[in-house]
């Protein structure tokens, strides 16, 4: 008998998230499923790490999930790490992240936590996709995304990803009816010009509120912002080698 995919399901916004048990339902379809999420909102977090404090990891049962699910007190790349070092007997077939709550889309995947779950398993050597829905609502309709899933899912455990690569997919809040397709996408340039709101506690003491507004620079038509604000899917490579390439020849000119 064919040995079921093993599949391992992290997230940022916490173990009970409604987008992460609407990605249970639709991967329980392909094979065992096992659940490493933190046991509350980690938005935002990136690709930290805990290195200061303990780790706590507990076994829990949430609605109809799947046979092994986890709380843990760390970040969403602490419960990638944890999960493939001392929860799973073997490596995973496929490493998913979400259903996140809002875009991951151009440069919000840099802080992504995520999309930082989901680089994480590329780092193992895991196939990897980190799943965004273009909606914050606690009570989002996750059913678009669910089909998505199945799809991109489906393709990833047939024919695999290329070495230290992952998936960055983001679906716009549209009906069904109204998404034209999937689109395969470079990360647009586009940037937060931000702000920090300063206020007084009830005591008298500063502090501050990050605040700001999304700029998109690019007028491209390739991007993942012109997807999304034209009713794709857009789909995301991305790889966890961050050195500027293009920079090197120049350097070189420099120093040599």
């Amino acid at each position: 008998m064919t040995q079921k995919p093993l599949i391992l399901v992290a997230n940022d916004d916490g173990i009970s998230a409604p987008g992460l048990r609407a990605l249970i339902k639709v991967l329980n379809e392909f094979g065992k499923v096992v659940v490493v999420a933190p046991d509350g909102p980690q938005s935002g977090m990136g690709h930290a790490i805990t290195l200061n404090s303990a780790l706590r990891c507990d076994k829990v049962h949430i609605d109809d999930g799947p046979q092994e699910e986890y709380s843990c007190s760390g970040t969403p790349v602490d419960c990638v790490k944890l999960a493939v070092n001392k929860i799973l007997k073997r490596k995973p077939d496929l490493c998913i992240s979400g259903i996140n709550h809002g875009s991951n889309s151009s440069i919000n995947v840099i802080y992504s936590g995520t999309m930082s779950a989901a680089l994480e398993g590329a780092i193992e050597g895991i196939p990897s996709i980190g799943f965004s829905l273009l909606d914050y609502a606690h009570d989002a309709d996750f059913s678009v995304s669910q089909e998505v899933v199945r799809k991109l899912v489906s393709h990833v455990l047939k024919e695999g990803l290329p070495e230290g690569s992952c998936l960055n997919v983001n679906i716009p809040k549209l009906p069904s009816k109204d998404i034209k397709g999937i689109r395969v996408c470079r990360q647009a340039n586009a940037n937060w010009i931000e702000e920090f709101d300063e206020r007084k506690d009830p005591t008298g003491r500063t502090y501050y509120w990050l605040t700001g507004t999304f700029q998109n620079y690019d007028n491209g038509e390739d991007t993942d912002e012109w997807a999304l604000a034209n009713g794709y899917v857009s789909v995301v490579p991305v790889q966890y080698d961050v050195t500027a390439h293009h920079v090197i020849p120049l350097l070189k000119n420099w120093l040599l």
